[in-house]
């Protein structure tokens, strides 16, 4: 038998706890509380989620949830929904003291979510977004998603 986490599936997964920003912890530590996967939200419920776990400091796990959006999608929006994810990736990069991935993530975030720009969808702030990670990514924070 493996020693590797697998679920009911058999799919590998990691059951290590892990740090505000999903950086491994030994097993038996005490880690910070991980989005559970695989949860269908709607976009408003993907957002607010998102939002609340980036001004927590958590944009690890605010990936997850943008993760989950992007894998339930099929249609026009997929792309929205993955590109968020690689924005908030980006941003644990930059937390995690890696600039160099912070910028490779943030910028192929940028532009998947670019086409979207005009269209604002579900009230978010695509162009805000697009314009942080161009112009002001290591001046500023973030912008608010909307």
């Amino acid at each position: 038998m493996s020693d590797r986490d697998r679920d009911e599936q058999g799919r590998a997964r990691n059951a290590r706890p892990r740090d505000g920003l999903g950086r491994p912890l030994p097993y038996g530590a005490e880690g910070v509380p991980r989005q559970q996967e695989g949860v269908v939200r709607t976009a408003e419920e993907t957002l607010t989620e998102a939002q609340r776990l980036l001004d927590e400091g958590k944009p690890f796990h605010a990936h997850e949830v943008f993760e989950d959006a992007w894998k339930s999608t099929d249609g026009a929006e997929r792309g929205l929904w993955k590109g968020l994810a690689q924005l908030a990736v980006g941003l644990t990069h930059a937390a995690r003291g890696n600039e160099k991935g912070a910028v490779s993530l943030l910028n192929r975030g940028a532009d998947a979510i670019e086409p979207y720009a005009s269209s604002a969808p579900h009230g978010l702030d695509v162009a805000a977004l697009v314009k942080w990670v161009r112009e002001d990514m290591f001046s500023r924070p973030m912008p608010r998603l909307r």
